[in-house]
């Protein structure tokens, strides 16, 4: 299961990718919290592209069986979160993915290569 939840994580992190997501990171937070095996944490350089890498995401792990539970922010695309279980995925524009620095405050969680 766990190889499973990381190779969800990497089909999240290639779909953001895929639609010119910038700074994708993988953050292993499975010995630091019980809400997520992984975060995927990317950057949009605008409302649309968020939507845009939000929608490639969910449908790519649609495609493999991955049922979303729940999305917040998709409307207005300042920070959408995805929410697949054990892989949550985080689409920021830029000023808000600084504002929240996800990856200071999750800074013990390893970071895993993006050819996992």
């Amino acid at each position: 299961m766990r190889d499973q939840c990381r190779e969800y994580a990497k089909l999240a992190a290639d779909a953001a990718e895929d639609k010119k997501a910038n700074d994708v990171v993988i953050l292993d937070i499975r010995e630091l919290s019980i809400i997520a095996d992984y975060f995927v944490i990317c950057s949009a350089n605008s409302r649309t592209q968020a939507q845009a890498i939000a929608d490639s995401i969910e449908e790519h792990m649609e495609l493999r069986g991955v049922k979303m539970r729940g999305t917040e922010g998709h409307r207005d695309g300042k920070w959408v979160l995805l929410d697949f279980g054990d892989v949550i995925v985080h689409v920021f524009q830029e000023e808000e993915r600084r504002f929240f620095d996800l990856e200071r405050l999750w800074g013990d969680a390893p970071r895993l290569s993006m050819s996992v």
